[in-house]
């Protein structure tokens, strides 16, 4: 690398946007638990609150929909855990675009700011989350009221655009033969953005993405918003933050992955 990062590769949900999927996933569940999956709930281990956040992060967390559905699934002994993956999926999909039409859902300030001054670096941007929803979620955001109300000036910041239309590539919810943590996702990212993958960085919030970029030959930046630094950790991110705001900006024109005051 003769400078420094070239391209930053954002994952979307738990990193730019704090959205339902969680809650969409774990009621659903209970729906069908307690409608016409009734007959099979006593051969499981379900429970309401065995769905827990940390069972959300380390079983379902990055992983495409039916995926994530079987994962769960097979987490809680569900009788033919495959063959019920679509139903779940199908209704956790019904669930989470309902909620997301309703507005149910926020963007993380400390991203917006991030983002905005990786861009404002020449560092070119994308988006690459495994989740078909991703679009919805970067559409409805709008970046330009979010840069006026917080004083924040940039060149790159227009009139009437969405986050969506900010990053320079953007590969949510495409099909791909390998989910995460194998890297083919970031490395199309990287592709798309025209950079080899040693002059990117990907920004995570789940272990898999994490072993996905790492795995793919690119920086990881890991970013804990539900409590779990430390599974986090154990995947050895290059740097593990609670907040965006805390990454030193001036290190990614070294190529360098840093706390502040680090």
């Amino acid at each position: 690398m003769d400078t420094g990062f070239r391209g930053a590769i954002f994952d979307v949900d738990g990193v730019l946007v704090d959205s339902p999927h969680e809650a969409a996933w774990r009621d659903s569940l209970k729906e069908l638990m307690e409608t016409q999956w009734s007959d099979i709930q006593p051969q499981t281990t379900y429970t309401p609150d065995r769905f827990t956040p940390q069972v959300y992060q380390e079983v379902m967390s990055g992983k495409p929909r039916f995926s994530g559905a079987q994962a769960a699934l097979e987490y809680f002994h569900v009788p033919d855990a495959e063959g019920r993956a679509k139903v779940y999926g199908d209704r956790k999909q019904s669930m989470v675009v309902e909620l997301i039409e309703a507005g149910h859902f926020t963007a993380y300030p400390d991203a917006l700011r991030f983002i905005i001054a990786v861009k404002d670096a020449g560092i070119h941007v994308a988006a690459a989350s495994s989740s078909k929803n991703a679009k919805l979620f970067l559409r409805k955001i709008r970046l330009d009221t979010f840069a006026q109300e917080n004083g924040i000036q940039s060149e790159h910041v227009t009139s009437g655009r969405s986050l969506l239309d900010f990053f320079d590539a953007d590969i949510s919810g495409r099909d791909f033969k390998q989910g995460k943590p194998h890297p083919e996702i970031f490395l199309t990212a990287a592709e798309e953005l025209g950079f080899a993958p040693n002059d990117c960085f990907v920004v995570e919030d789940a272990v898999s993405g994490i072993q996905a970029a790492k795995a793919g030959g690119m920086a990881a930046l890991a970013i804990s918003r539900a409590d779990d630094e430390e599974l986090l950790a154990a995947a050895e991110p290059d740097v593990l933050v609670t907040s965006l705001d805390d990454i030193d900006l001036s290190a990614l024109a070294e190529g360098r992955l840093a706390r502040k005051g680090t």
